[in-house]
Parts: C-alpha cells; sequence; structure tokens
C-alpha cells in the first residue's frame, strides 16, 4: 500500500473522533447542500413528466366529493406546475438531503455512535415518504369534511392558489414529522438531548402528536385520527428507547473511564519516591 493510501487510515487513527476545523465544516457544508440541490433540481425535472398524473390524483379527491378546482391566472397553471415539480423533486431526493444532512453531523461522532446513526439515518428517507403517503390518505377525509359544510344550494369551487398550497403543506408537514424521530436521536447522539429529558416531557409529546393527528383528520372521524397518530407513537417510542440504551451505554463507558483514570492515580501514588541525587 503507498503513503497516500494509506494516509486516510493514518488520519483516521490520530483523529478517531473525526474532529474538523470550522474552516473544514464550512466547507464540507457548502459541499453537502451543492450535492443535495443537484438532487433536488434532478427531482424536479424529473417532476415535471409526472406533473399530470400528480396533479390528477391531487385532484380527484376534490371531484369525488362534488367540488371543482380551477385556475384563476393566466399564468396559474404555469405556477403550479413549478410548485408541483419541485415537491415531487423534494420527494424524489429525500434520500440524497437526508444522507447529506446525516453525513454533516456523523463526522462529529465517534465510531460506534457514527454506525447507529448512520443505521437509523437510512431509515429516514422511507419514513418522510411514510408520512407523505399518511398525508394524502387522510386528505379525502379532510376534503369531505369541508366540502360538506357547503350548502346544497351552492357548489364547492377551489382556487389552485388556496387549494394546491394546501396540500403541500400538509404532505410536506407530515413528511417532517415522521423525520422528527431521527432528529431526536442524532441531538441524542451528540450529547445534546437525554432520554430523561424527553420521558419527563412525555405527556407534552402525547398532546402534540394527538393535536397533529387531529388538525389533519378534522371531521372528527376518531378511526383516521388514530390511524394517523399510530405512526407517529410507534417511532417516537423508538427513537425514545435508542436515546435510552445509547444514554446508559455512555454512562457505563463514562463510569469505565473514571475508574481507570482513579486506579491510574491511585497506582501513581502509591509508587516510591526516587532517591534524592548526590
Amino acid at each position: 500500500m503507498s503513503d497516500k493510501e494509506s494516509a486516510p487510515h493514518k488520519g483516521r487513527k490520530k483523529n478517531p473522533e473525526g474532529r474538523m476545523a470550522l474552516k473544514a465544516h464550512l466547507v464540507e457544508a457548502r459541499n453537502r447542500l451543492f450535492v443535495a440541490l443537484i438532487a433536488l433540481v434532478l427531482g424536479t425535472v424529473g417532476g415535471f413528466f409526472l406533473y399530470d398524473d400528480v396533479l390528477k390524483l391531487i385532484i380527484e379527491p376534490v371531484r369525488q366529493y362534488g367540488g371543482e378546482v380551477t385556475f384563476t391566472s393566466v399564468m396559474g397553471p404555469f405556477d403550479i406546475m413549478l410548485k408541483t415539480s419541485l415537491l415531487l423533486g423534494l420527494i424524489f431526493s429525500a434520500p440524497v438531503w437526508i444522507y447529506q444532512l446525516w453525513a454533516f453531523i456523523v463526522p462529529g461522532l465517534k465510531k460506534k455512535e457514527r454506525n447507529t446513526a448512520l443505521a437509523f439515518a437510512a431509515a429516514a428517507a422511507p419514513l418522510f415518504i411514510l408520512g407523505v403517503g399518511m398525508a394524502y390518505w387522510v386528505l379525502p377525509h379532510a376534503l369531505k369534511f369541508f366540502i360538506s359544510l357547503s350548502p346544497d344550494t351552492a357548489k364547492t369551487l377551489l382556487s389552485t392558489d388556496n387549494y394546491l398550497p394546501f396540500v403541500f403543506r400538509l404532505l410536506i408537514a407530515f413528511g417532517l414529522a415522521m423525520l422528527a424521530p431521527v432528529l431526536m436521536v442524532g441531538l441524542n447522539l451528540i450529547g445534546v438531548l437525554k432520554a430523561k429529558l424527553i420521558m419527563k416531557h412525555w405527556r407534552i409529546t402525547v398532546f402534540l402528536i394527538a393535536l397533529v393527528a387531529a388538525m389533519a383528520a378534522p371531521g372528527g372521524d376518531a378511526i383516521t385520527m388514530f390511524a394517523l397518530a399510530g405512526p407517529l407513537f410507534i417511532t417516537f417510542a423508538t427513537a425514545t428507547l435508542i436515546c435510552h440504551f445509547n444514554d446508559r451505554k455512555r454512562e457505563k463507558k463514562n463510569a469505565a473511564m473514571e475508574s481507570a483514570n482513579a486506579a491510574s492515580a491511585n497506582e501513581a501514588s502509591t509508587l516510591p519516591e526516587a532517591p534524592d541525587l548526590p
């Protein structure tokens, strides 16, 4: 093996925790942001080809309950095409930008913590897509409730300027909500968020999850609300358990290091002093 090939391994041995200077962090952040943006652009371009089919899927629930979606400006179709394609690009590129985000955090972790972080981050993209799918599943239920409030003598006409941003916010909000457990584990691995703190405020977490599920299912449908809240509770519980086990490992390791340091100090104090030279 050449000196150049062995250099990274030597650097890792000298710097096992992957510490980096501030300038190196900024350069890495710029590079990873660039990669994420390239993936987003490519995903958006791919979204252009699926624009018609996706728009039909979004508008179909409105027509199903007797409503209509209309464009109110000349530039409306083009504007909606861009927004829809960008949303699809965000979904398609989720594995890339989520990985880039985690790869930026990972070098600051120790080797064992890095392996755990990468394993959990691998589930982040499917969780984001699952959240988007859950939002689309609940969309007809929400529309059914709101459209049912219209009197029988009136026809529901929804402007794309109001309806589609509502749908996009719903999809992204649920996708990001499913990423929250990943963020919890990441903060725990870098020592910012402790499992004890999460469990101490578990009532607030339960309330927030129930509130999000209730807002997404405004029709008062209890079955829909529990169907949405269930996956959120499971992912948060899983993240809490991972944080708990990680804290226990960290405490055991710190205790072992303190014990070894104390033993070394005691051994050093019992050594006989060297005799004075004449």
